[in-house]
């Protein structure tokens, strides 16, 4: 089985922020899962580096769009080993490979007469690279993410003829209810589909900086169909030794977007695919925003959190645990370097550090460092439950938050087991020694298992902690007490603190 998972292609007007971070950890959380299940994985990101918000970007700083798409691009790059990305592939949008494609999707459209020329008339936000609804417009004429007054455009432009799709749109939101979600998202993007689709522009005139038009070099192509087109283009060209990918890999299982593209996504691209006859998308998961004082955290309004400054400090495996824990993926959600911090030491230093640190002590302390092979305790096993079809269920609906907290809820399971059975008192008296035996293996066992299951969350950490308990197999199935092999009979290494504590200082 394939899984083939997407994040949006980020803007190179400016550098990366925690929002981009967001997006990228949560489909990282998602390849890595369905890697342990077995699955042939495709994990894409990139950069959307043509139209109006990159030129006007690179004018302000006195160089070309090249040069900042270069050198902003390679910031996205090297963040992604920082957050502890596993991306299969970084695609550019200004890779000819990727422009190529473009042509030949586009031209195809055009050549099934969903193409014609015409003038349109809008308002219009730079920042966007986006014509507003009337319905979309703000207060005082505004761009309502930017805040920044719309402009009048009107243009002579190639148009899309997506109000031939109206229908099919319709009829396929009827068939797949799963294919947008949440469902609050759904439902906007069929409100929109069924409040009468109009024709869009597929290309600019007046604009020099994209995918020049093959049949008019008078015009490029709208960077939104430019964009799109990367889910599709990469699958070609991926592979430097020619791996034909699109057979494999398309279409694409999740792709993951913030609210604020979900018309593009869930109206715009079904229909492009259509038109280009190509099989759609099995499901598009929308995130929403992160918020700092109340408002989406962005570039152009400069109220971002740097994701380095808490990596230099926590650690990547802090940062991903902190985004998936305090917003619940799907909803708008408040974050804060004192809500960071306080969830840092509280559950990653406090309940699991400290569980795993435990754990490995007491096993070094009382069984000489080798973890006993005593039947686990029937109980504790009941509890901790088959947890790896549990996070399988609650992943495949996307609700990488569901899934963490069922996971903690194990961790705070094994922390109380801990302070019931107290191995330190089983310890001084050898007629109890079964006893502790059977409440040190079981402790293995469910660290194990919480380990694996928290594994594409906390990549490094975890990696370490199943070293320590000499697990070498690290597949999903390992999330049961039901496998009873590693880390029974196993020797357990020492490591330093998982989540070492700091003094406050973000």
């Amino acid at each position: 089985m394939s899984f083939y998972v997407t994040t949006p292609i980020y803007y190179v007007n400016a550098a990366p922020h925690l929002g981009h971070a967001y997006t990228t950890i949560a489909a990282d959380v998602l390849a890595r899962h369905h890697r342990q299940r077995g699955e042939d994985v495709f994990f894409l990101t990139g950069t959307d580096e043509h139209g109006e918000p990159v030129a006007d970007a690179a004018r302000a700083l006195g160089i070309g769009p090249q040069e900042l798409a270069d050198r902003n691009a390679e910031r996205f790059k090297e963040l992604l080993p920082r957050l502890g990305a596993s991306n299969d592939f970084f695609i550019r949008t200004t890779d000819p490979r990727h422009e190529a494609v473009v042509r030949a999707v586009l031209g195809k459209v055009r050549e099934r007469g969903y193409v014609y020329e015409g003038t349109y008339e809008g308002w219009y936000c730079p920042r966007c690279a986006d014509f507003k609804t009337e319905s979309e417009v703000a207060a005082e004429n505004t761009c309502p993410i930017h805040h920044i007054e719309l402009t009048r455009e009107r243009e002579q432009n190639y148009f899309f003829a997506l109000s031939a799709f109206q229908e099919r749109l319709e009829r396929l939101y009827e068939r797949q209810p799963q294919l947008v979600a949440p469902r609050s998202r759904f439902n906007e993007a069929l409100a929109f589909i069924r409040s009468g689709l109009r024709d869009v522009p597929l290309t600019r005139k007046r604009l020099l900086w994209g995918v020049a038009v093959p049949w008019d070099s008078q015009h490029v192509f709208y960077v939104w169909f430019d964009a799109l087109l990367n889910y599709y283009s990469a699958l070609t060209f991926a592979r430097e030794e020619g791996e034909e990918l699109l057979s494999r890999m398309w279409p694409p299982a999740v792709h993951l977007i913030a609210k604020d593209i979900l018309r593009f996504h869930a109206v715009y691209w079904p229909a492009l695919l259509m038109a280009a006859e190509l099989p759609l998308p099995r499901r598009i998961f929308v995130h929403g925003y992160l918020l700092m004082e109340g408002e989406k955290m962005s570039k152009s309004l400069g109220n971002v959190l740097d994701p380095n400054a808490v990596i230099e400090r926590y650690g990547a495996d802090a940062l991903r645990f902190y985004l998936l824990r305090e917003v619940p993926f799907g909803a708008d959600g408040s974050v804060s370097t004192a809500a960071f911090e306080t969830r840092y030491e509280r559950e990653l230093a406090n309940e699991l550090g400290n569980l795993a640190g435990r754990t490995l002590a007491m096993i070094e302390r009382y069984c000489d460092g080798v973890v006993p092979t005593a039947q686990p305790d029937s109980a504790l096993a009941a509890e901790i439950g088959e947890l790896g079809d549990e996070v399988a269920a609650l992943l495949d609906r996307t609700d990488l938050t569901a899934a963490l907290e069922a996971i903690w809820e194990r961790v705070r399971r094994l922390n109380r087991y801990v302070e019931e059975q107290a191995p330190w008192q089983l310890a001084r008296s050898g007629e109890r020694r079964a006893q502790l035996e059977r409440a040190l293996a079981s402790l293995a066992l469910g660290l194990r298992c919480v380990a694996v299951a928290l594994l594409p969350y906390l990549p490094d950490s975890m990696e370490r902690l199943l070293d320590a308990l000499g697990v070498q197999e690290r597949s999903l199935d390992q999330c049961s007490f039901k496998r009873q092999g590693e880390p029974l009979g196993a020797r357990i290494a020492r490591v330093p603190a998982l989540f070492p504590k700091h003094e406050r200082a973000l």
